[in-house]
């Protein structure tokens, strides 16, 4: 009997990963997508104001904004080549790690993007190890 409660509950926390995680997907791709979109909507000298970085550069992070935003959903919800989301996601998590040290010197601003590549590092290892979604 007290095997059948461990399944049980083995099978919820299951369950509760896989949607906290799918739920982390949905919103980090949201966020990511509408980032890398801005770059490029956003005037260069807007962009660049305050930063020694150019202009292409945050183009260049747009783009991988946006592929990660892409690599974060599709692969899993396809299950066709999924082990790309949490590659997407330590990708974006790299980048994240860029933007905090950026923003260091800007004190508690640094705390955003500090975050979020808490919430994406949290998606690539839960891809990786915790609840990997299975190919087709």
């Amino acid at each position: 009997m007290k095997n059948l409660d461990l399944d049980v509950d083995s099978t919820t926390h299951r369950k509760g990963l896989s949607v906290a995680l799918w739920i982390s997907q949905i919103i980090m791709a949201a966020l990511f997508f509408f980032a890398g979109v801005m770059k490029f909507v956003m005037p260069v000298e807007q962009m660049t104001k305050g930063s020694s970085l150019p202009g292409s550069f945050f183009h260049f992070i747009g783009v991988m904004e946006v592929l990660g935003a892409i690599g974060l959903i599709v692969p899993a919800l396809s299950r066709i080549s999924p082990f790309l989301t949490p590659l997407a996601a330590s990708g974006l998590a790299i980048i994240m790690v860029g933007a905090t040290v950026m923003s260091l010197p800007m004190g508690l601003a640094a705390l955003f993007p500090f975050v979020i590549t808490l919430i994406v590092a949290f998606i690539a290892y839960g891809r990786f190890r915790l609840r990997p979604v299975q190919s087709r």
